[in-house]
């Protein structure tokens, strides 16, 4: 496959890095408000009608009806497998662990997406790629970890139920991408994007309605600064967010895009001590850095 020479999938990364970090923190204050499962499906909806309009107007068509059934099977699996049960676990774990040290969590993503990849569709996976997942480890491990004091065990700062949800959003993440790249096929990303949403919001309509957890739903689209933070999330997020991810590695290798969007902890840091009034220690911002340098390590 050729790259085009202008950068495109580079500077749609990029774009992805910045789409999420206020999505991120606009998600964080919604759950906290009304809850993951409900964010998640107000979410993707708001997203559904963003994207309808979009194509509507740029491809002609409200719907993907021009879509393969190789598009429909593997972008709604992907949907599956990332918006429902990644985001609802990552979802999860904001109210316990904030949207920062998430983040911090996901950049297990890419490295994740490559060993799926090395299964599913037969890429490369070296030492240094291995090498990498131990230094992303490592800078998490940095963040997480109380330093010890004298005649104390190593502990960690969160709950591990928060760490857990994050860790799951992280492979649901990755996977959701491997599956997606492999299902769109040349296919227009954002609607790949509506396909992957339209098999979220069937997963999470099937969910709510078996947990019987409607009403919190009706409940939350009468609070209007969790509905602000809803409609700001959804415009960066399942909007822009997934459909800028999904042209990036179309136009650009799956590893350098997934290096470029896992910028996220950084980019995170200042905003989260702004807006949550959190204190952020060197050792902290030093587990960012080291986890994103891991991700790229991955990809040399």
């Amino acid at each position: 496959m050729e790259y085009i020479t202008s950068h495109t999938g580079e500077f749609a990364a990029l774009a992805v890095a910045l789409f999420w970090t206020i999505t991120a923190l606009a998600f964080e204050s919604a759950s906290r408000k009304v809850g993951s499962l409900t964010v998640n499906i107000i979410r993707l909806s708001l997203a559904m009608i963003f994207l309808s309009i979009y194509t509507l107007i740029f491809r002609g068509q409200l719907f993907p009806s021009d879509a393969t059934t190789h598009n429909w099977v593997w972008l709604g699996l992907s949907g599956i497998v990332g918006l429902v049960l990644g985001d609802y676990y990552l979802f999860r774990s904001y109210p316990l662990i904030g949207s920062r040290f998430a983040m911090l969590i996901m950049t297990l993503a890419p490295p994740l997406a490559a060993i799926f990849g090395y299964f599913i569709l037969g890429e490369s996976l070296n030492l240094m790629q291995i090498a990498g997942m131990a230094i992303v480890i490592l800078g998490i491990a940095l963040a997480i970890f109380n330093k010890p004091v004298k005649g104390e065990r190593l502990s960690i700062k969160f709950a591990p139920a928060g760490l857990l949800f994050a860790f799951i959003g992280a492979i649901g993440q990755g996977l959701g991408i491997v599956l997606s790249k492999y299902g769109m096929e040349g296919y227009d990303a954002f609607a790949s994007t509506q396909i992957r949403i339209i098999a979220g919001l069937a997963g999470f309509v099937i969910l709510i309605s078996l947990l019987r957890r409607w009403g919190n739903v009706w409940a939350a689209v009468r609070n209007a600064p969790a509905m602000k933070a809803l409609v700001l999330g959804a415009f960066f997020g399942p909007f822009l967010g997934i459909s800028f991810s999904l042209l990036s590695v179309k136009f650009t290798q799956a590893g350098i895009a997934s290096t470029i969007m896992a910028i996220v902890p950084i980019l995170i840091l200042a905003p989260s001590a702004w807006i949550y009034k959190e204190k952020i220690t060197a050792v902290e911002i030093a587990g960012a850095i080291l986890s994103v340098a891991g991700v790229a390590f991955f990809f040399i």
